[in-house]
């Protein structure tokens, strides 16, 4: 296969506020920044760029394709996202996929879902 995910690129106004968003959610760095554009990646295994790319034009509609957040405790870290400001959206009610709905400041929509494999202790 000649190609690999190389990044996630997310529309917004303010790339720098989005940007210091995320970090603080995923514990990502800023990797490379400009007025129009902010680059931040985590390392080891969360090796994968997210983008944040200024846009003229506001957010209209739900979006198209959003990201998961794995936790082991959907409950609690969505609690903690919100304390850095993002807004609950939605709540699944089926015990066998918990996950929750969140927008973040620009209202991007994208889950806290369930890791069972965080779940495990380790061996």
């Amino acid at each position: 296969m000649g190609v690999r995910f190389s990044e996630v690129v997310i529309d917004c106004a303010d790339p720098g506020a989005l940007a210091r968003f995320w970090c603080a959610v995923t514990g990502y760095a800023v990797d490379n920044a400009s007025d129009a554009w902010v680059g931040i990646r985590g390392e080891g295994d969360r090796d994968i760029w997210i983008g944040f790319q200024r846009v003229p034009e506001g957010k209209a509609v739900k979006n198209r394709v959003h990201v998961d957040l794995a936790a082991s405790d959907v409950e609690a870290e969505a609690a903690r996202i919100e304390g850095l400001g993002a807004r609950r959206l939605w709540v699944s009610e089926d015990p066998e996929d918990p996950f929750i709905v969140l927008a973040d400041p620009e209202g991007n929509e994208f889950c806290v879902v369930l890791d069972r494999d965080l779940e495990r202790p380790a061996t």
